[in-house]
């Protein structure tokens, strides 16, 4: 039994902030009523939707009928891009995807299938090394054909964040919409879709402090989506299903402190980073920082341990009291290599040791230092056992 308890893995969630539930509570018992009902309780149940529209709106920076509410980043990337792939089709005869091959899986895997069932072609836009994607070379895949470009904000294993303003220029230069997956950056970067020039943006509220369960989905005004569930014509017709009124408003609570108190946030965070990044590759031979050096989210570090396992590592590190990931948390316990560190160049020897360590508000300079010594020993124990092993 170990009495450490380091929680560095808030890439893949975060605790929710006090002040969200305290905020979320009175819609469980007291606020109950459907927001589509006709009556008082009803009426006060949707008031405090379109509040929480309002809240999300104002730090998009475009109007609340832009913002639909879902359950969480997939669905608001499923919706957008099959709504997108549908209407492009029917409307303009347009069936060409363009998407990376380093996006989260609700991105890839729905491209996939729009491909492989649905009669749309996609291609993958390569990645640099820092697992950028260039505006050169997203130029180069784009078509008359093309309806839709997705790129996510920043990169949930490696943190990079990718040039989404030139981006979106070239998708639209050739006639597409641009879709981003901004879980990542939700209460990091900014998310005024004016100045990042995207038409749809997906973030979820579990990334900030937040509930886990819901989402909200930017679309651009004159952007018309088919919507992928059937049903009530709930948010605008864009998806079905009774609101989940005290989510709803958590995510916006969450948000708004977010982006209150983010420069204290960042600053913490890039303190408690750069300690922890300075410290492992000053202790670990032969580590690699993964990802932009600079260009990436400010909690977020990755690395690279050559002779080492990653799922070994995680187990290990966890009986020592420290929660980490392998990369994506949706990947958990998958012991292949990353597809993300694949399409950035390196081999699957090397992109089977793969660690993120992403730091959030209780993180302490002496969780630091206690995870750098943690993370030196078990490598260093772990490479021991392979050279004895001969493997």
């Amino acid at each position: 039994m170990t009495t450490r308890n380091i929680y560095l893995d808030h890439s893949a969630t975060t605790p929710t902030d006090p002040r969200v539930v305290e905020a979320m509570l009175p819609y469980f018992s007291e606020i109950y009523g459907n927001p589509s009902s006709a009556h008082s309780f009803g009426r006060r149940a949707e008031a405090a939707i379109e509040t929480a529209r309002e809240t999300v709106a104002r730090i998009f920076n475009c109007k609340p009928a832009e913002i639909v509410f879902t359950s969480g980043g997939s669905e608001g990337d499923n919706l957008a891009i099959r709504g997108v792939a549908w209407r492009a089709r029917k409307t303009q005869n347009r069936t060409h995807l363009i998407t990376s091959p380093i996006e989260h899986s609700a991105v890839i895997k729905t491209v996939e299938q729009l491909a492989s069932v649905m009669g749309f072609s996609a291609d993958y836009v390569p990645v640099d090394r820092h697992a950028v994607v260039s505006p050169t070379a997203l130029q180069a895949f784009c078509q008359d054909k093309t309806a839709l470009v997705s790129i996510m904000y920043a990169n949930n294993e490696v943190g990079t964040v990718q040039p989404l303003t030139e981006l979106a220029a070239i998708a639209h230069e050739h006639g597409a919409l641009f879709h981003t997956d901004a879980v990542q950056a939700a209460g990091q970067l900014t998310l005024d879709v004016h100045q990042l020039g995207v038409d749809l943006m997906s973030i979820s509220a579990h990334k900030f402090y937040g509930p886990k369960g819901a989402g909200a989905l930017y679309v651009r005004e004159g952007v018309d989506l088919v919507s992928s569930q059937t049903g009530g014509s709930h948010e605008g017709g864009r998806r079905a299903g009774t609101h989940n009124t005290p989510f709803i408003v958590g995510l916006a609570k969450a948000l708004e402190i977010a982006y209150e108190e983010q420069s204290q946030h960042l600053a913490h965070y890039r303190h408690m980073r750069d300690m922890l990044v300075e410290g492992i590759l000053a202790r670990v031979p032969d580590a690699i920082y993964t990802g932009h050096p600079q260009n990436r989210i400010p909690s977020h570090a990755s690395f690279l341990f050559s002779g080492v396992d990653s799922s070994k590592l995680i187990m290990h590190l966890d009986m020592r009291g420290v929660a980490a990931s392998g990369g994506s948390a949706c990947k958990t316990g998958n012991p292949a290599p990353s597809a993300t560190l694949l399409a950035m160049g390196y081999p699957p020897e090397e992109a089977i040791g793969t660690l993120r360590l992403t730091v959030g508000r209780q993180t302490t300079e002496e969780h630091i230092a206690y995870v750098i010594d943690t993370v030196a020993q078990t490598v260093e124990k772990l490479r021991k056992l392979e050279r004895e092993l001969g493997l």
